[in-house]
């Protein structure tokens, strides 16, 4: 693990931004096994106090994307009006604190077992599907011209990339291979416009109070593409955290879902196209937890959570071959 930042080399790389002060209260968030969290308070020389969040890469080998293409994604999906936290400040090298970016706090919670479980939350809880189908909208409405340059990953190409990966792995994963050969056939035609995909827009990555959802977080793997991608990764089954009932991660209907994203004026979605996202999200996750594991086996970060990531790859597979048997 990564040493913790230096709260006065924070302090220094803040000042420009934000004013002088210094760095208290910091401490390390719970999540992501990708990116390091740390929240702390900046108290000027009067004792107000302004919360903030550093969001940087734990080393060399994860989360190579550019943090300044996050950190302005970040500012163009706030002049949108995406809800998204403020960002401060990018760190440079001269800051010697690593890659990343310091964003302002925004009060409320993301641990999706708490979200869809707590009585804080009970109210906020019939809401949320219909607020993600209009966020959603609002993010895919934003002219791709205004953004930094992104990668253009269609369907087609994510089937051919996460096939590469997942031969490079060296292990049998039938039900996988039955997937890619399910989802090669069924691969919708991309749109003629590719526009903005957020990319990891599910359940854990919103910040919700008991007014539901406040902010939208980790724009790391944003790219160009189907919009219908972040509607059918909302309601892969693992993004339900036990709850799988509801469709919509693990809190709402999928009928809510688009009818809110329709309104907002996302296009229309088949109930065909989105489980064809949702099994490709599925593929992907299962994927993904099996690189995740390779990371720490093969010492490049070593991490309990990594290697634990490994035993959710059996999971993946019965909810991809739910989802080939017309399950959701």
């Amino acid at each position: 693990m990564a040493a913790p930042p230096d709260p006065e080399a924070l302090a220094r790389a803040l000042a420009p931004a934000c004013g002088a002060g210094t760095v208290e209260g910091l401490r390390r968030l719970s999540g992501g096994a990708s990116r390091e969290t740390w929240a702390f308070d900046l108290v000027d020389a009067s004792g107000a106090r302004t919360g903030l969040v550093l969001r940087r890469d734990p080393g060399e080998h994860v989360g190579q994307s550019d943090r300044s293409t996050e950190y302005l994604l970040c500012e163009g999906a706030a002049a949108a009006g995406v809800a998204v936290p403020r960002v401060r400040m990018l760190l440079t090298p001269a800051d010697t604190l690593g890659r990343g970016f310091v964003m302002d706090r925004v009060d409320g919670e993301t641990i999706p077992r708490k979200i869809l479980r707590d009585d804080a939350y009970a109210a906020a809880r019939p809401l949320l599907a219909a607020q993600c189908g209009e966020i959603a909208a609002r993010i895919h409405s934003i002219d791709p011209a205004t953004l930094p340059e992104l990668p253009v990953l269609g369907a087609a190409a994510q089937i051919e990339q996460y096939r590469a990966l997942l031969d490079g792995f060296g292990e049998p994963h039938p039900a996988f291979e039955l997937g890619l050969k399910w989802l090669e056939e069924r691969a919708p035609e991309p749109p003629s416009t590719p526009g903005l995909v957020h990319g990891d827009f599910r359940n854990g990555n919103f910040i919700v109070g008991p007014d539901g959802i406040r902010a939208v977080l980790d724009w790391e793997l944003a790219h160009l593409g189907d919009p219908v991608e972040d509607l059918g990764w909302l309601c892969v089954k693992s993004w339900r955290f036990g709850v799988p009932t509801k469709l919509v991660g693990g809190f709402g209907d999928i009928a809510d879902l688009l009818a809110a994203y329709a309104r907002a004026g996302g296009d229309p979605v088949d109930e065909e196209t989105l489980r064809f996202w949702v099994g490709l999200g599925t593929l992907k996750w299962g994927v993904i937890c099996e690189g995740q594991a390779f990371t720490h086996l093969n010492g490049l970060v070593r991490s309990v959570e990594l290697a634990t990531l490994g035993r959710r790859v059996a999971e993946t597979e019965w909810d991809l071959l739910d989802v080939i048997e017309g399950g959701w």
